[in-house]
């Protein structure tokens, strides 16, 4: 491993976890909802086995026990332990037993092949530089009949306040600012499908949903910004840009009148084939 990789994996750990304390936060309904749709798309059945990466808080892993059942069993793993415990505390809020949430980095797993009936990765194949051999490593874990589900960002990222956020933190802190998100190479069911079939998966099922986040007050957008990946700039640039920052994206939302930030998704499912 690359010292550069194990860099952006701590990184990775270090913002989620902090972004953790938002995760509870109504502008933040995304995560489960996209989750749970997640889930729906790929009609589990009872008794399967499941796995999670890059699970989080549970947004997948949870909706995901309830449909394999008591019968069934769905392991979430993730960098982040106190989004893990997050997802423990839901799962035993809602008495689900066959869920376990387990710290773990998804490019070193090592199950073995064909262990589960099902692979979920929500958000989080756009962290690994290599996303076409991280495609193929899970669907190696796949059984025969099973399915591997990937789900990401589609287009105009919680806009239009994120073009805002972006341009002052050019102006303010260049050196935080890129022009490329690690999911922009995602963005579009075709860019989506080509990854699965770099990765020598043929049959998949690759399909944009638009969607939006309803905000009550322009400041939900700093909530949800303190919720994702965008807590580590935040932290980055210290206190006196980041309120700077937060107030000309508020100053510009109320402007505008905004009450919804963009949160298109791409889906794609591939099932391997039975025997």
């Amino acid at each position: 491993m690359t010292d550069a990789l194990e860099a952006a994996k701590l990184q990775v750990e270090r913002t989620y976890n902090a972004a953790s304390d938002h995760y509870g936060a109504e502008p933040l309904a995304f995560w489960d909802h996209y989750g749970r749709r997640t889930a729906e798309r790929m009609n589990l059945q009872s008794g399967e086995r499941v796995l999670d990466v890059c699970c989080g808080a549970g947004g997948s892993a949870l909706p995901a026990a309830r449909s394999v059942g008591p019968h069934g069993s769905v392991l979430g793993v993730d960098l982040a332990a106190d989004l893990l415990a997050l997802g423990r505390t839901q799962a035993e809020a809602a008495g689900l037993r066959n869920v376990e949430f387990r710290r773990g980095d998804m490019t070193a797993l090592g199950f073995p092949e064909q262990h589960f009936n099902a692979v979920i990765c929500v958000f989080g194949i756009f962290f690994v530089p290599h996303m076409e051999a991280q495609a193929a490593e899970l669907w190696r874990m796949v059984r025969p009949g099973g399915q591997l589900a990937i789900t990401t960002w589609g287009p105009d990222f919680l806009e239009p306040g994120y073009e805002v956020w972006r341009t002052a933190i050019q102006r303010l802190r260049p050196d935080l600012h890129s022009a490329f998100n690690p999911w922009d190479r995602l963005t579009t069911p075709a860019r989506l499908t080509e990854l699965f079939q770099n990765a020598g998966i043929a049959a998949v099922d690759c399909v944009a949903e638009a969607g939006h986040q309803a905000i009550r007050v322009p400041e939900d957008f700093w909530t949800i910004a303190l919720g994702n990946g965008m807590r580590w700039t935040i932290e980055e640039m210290g206190p006196e840009t980041a309120d700077i920052v937060k107030r000309e994206v508020c100053e510009f939302l109320a402007a505008n009148r905004v009450d919804r930030l963009a949160t298109n998704v791409v889906y794609g499912l591939a099932r391997k084939p039975a025997g």
